[in-house]
């Protein structure tokens, strides 16, 4: 049995963290929302 709720903020952690790793300064938090795509999940809520 998968959670796939988990399975998908387990992935946004990673996404985050290879982000911060790659980055020379502290992230954003303009860039922090980019990764973890707040704007497309905004607009996604938004249509529903």
């Amino acid at each position: 049995m998968q959670d796939h709720v988990a399975l998908a903020e387990i992935e946004l952690c990673g996404d985050l963290i290879i982000a911060a790793s790659a980055a020379e300064d502290r992230l954003s938090l303009e860039s922090i929302d980019e990764v973890l795509r707040v704007a497309e999940a905004r607009a996604e809520s938004s249509r529903e």
